[in-house]
């Protein structure tokens, strides 16, 4: 939890996994966007939300965590200083930003103070479940800390850069709603307010991821910025929608409307990768799934994916994923004793 003032769901038992409310998930018969699909493969989970009323004398200290963190600041502005990154940034209200390398960071009102490390900023500042009214001059922030279960996060994680702030008008009136639902369910606390601002966090996580790929300026080398691009991301798009079809470089160059030349240069310069390997790789990760979550034999799974026989999708699994599909799988699957 990034703050002195939390919600009861930090509490284990509050630990509930988003990945129910994407039902339609990789492999149903409902295509989902790619960054959906993504996001319901990696399976994230709210580790904890809640808000953090930030004091003027002390600068906090956070160390480096596995997971993104997603924040709004709903009232004055703080310094968020993060490591390896030259500038510090400057979060005004209305501002939201991501963090989603895990890499330590601090967050302070004057630069010049002393990082404190967080537990020890706690026990100086004290804990409470009750959000007091944002008064006049104060500096609050809101949002909540998500941890991934699923195999392969760095799909997503490693297309992010270490910082995505958001600070334009138009990012602010996007997120607006979802930060207004968050002040008031921190403020005023009622039957059901621990879920719902769990879910207001992670619905403020895809809209920052929304809006991030929507900004042309952030654009970079990888899956997730291949997505603004109108070719690319059809090509993505059918390969995710029908993993099982036979895909050649040529017949996802004609489902775009490219040459094939034209197609896979372009595909490796904007995704890092040629299309066959994408779609070796996107194969891989909805067989891991399947390997721990369904009951289907190896020759389903292979047949499913377009492998023509159990021997062809081993050694692509393995080349993947480093190891066997068997010795991937759960003990309790394809039919072992537990």
């Amino acid at each position: 939890m990034i703050g002195s003032i939390v919600l009861p769901q930090q509490r284990s038992g509050f630990q509930t996994s988003i990945a129910p409310l994407l039902q339609a998930g990789p492999g149903s018969s409902q295509h989902m966007d790619p960054l959906s699909e993504v996001l319901a493969l990696m399976k994230p989970q709210s580790l904890s939300c809640g808000g953090l009323m930030m004091p003027d004398d002390l600068a906090v200290l956070f160390p480096k965590h596995q997971g993104v963190k997603c924040y709004a600041m709903l009232a004055g502005e703080c310094w968020l200083v993060v490591e390896g990154e030259s500038e510090p940034v400057l979060v005004r209200p209305g501002d939201c930003f991501l963090l989603p390398r895990g890499v330590a960071f601090r967050l302070t009102t004057d630069l010049s103070l002393e990082p404190v490390h967080y537990t020890i900023a706690w026990g100086r500042l004290g804990r409470t479940n009750v959000v007091p009214d944002i008064s006049e001059g104060a500096r609050f922030m809101a949002g909540g800390f998500f941890g991934f279960t699923g195999s392969h996060a760095e799909l997503l994680l490693q297309s992010l850069p270490p910082i995505v702030h958001l600070r334009s008008e138009a990012d602010k009136a996007a997120m607006r709603w979802s930060l207004e639902r968050m002040r008031e369910e921190l403020r005023d606390p009622q039957p059901g307010s621990a879920l719902i601002a769990q879910q207001l966090a992670y619905m403020m996580l895809i809209q920052a991821l929304r809006l991030h790929l929507a900004d042309a300026g952030s654009a970079r080398r990888g899956w997730l910025s291949a997505l603004t691009d109108k070719h690319m991301s059809v090509a993505i798009a059918s390969m995710h929608n029908e993993p099982g079809h036979p895909w050649t470089l040529e017949s996802l160059a004609v489902r775009v409307g490219m040459s094939r030349s034209v197609f896979a240069l372009r595909f490796r310069e904007t995704v890092g990768a040629t299309p066959m390997e994408y779609l070796t790789r996107w194969r891989m990760l909805l067989a891991a799934e399947r390997l721990n979550s369904s009951a289907d034999g190896l020759s389903v799974i292979a047949q499913s994916l377009g492998y023509e026989s159990e021997s062809a999708f081993g050694k692509a699994f393995r080349r993947v994923m480093g190891c066997s599909p068997r010795q991937y799988a759960r003990p309790s699957a394809l039919g072992a004793t537990p």
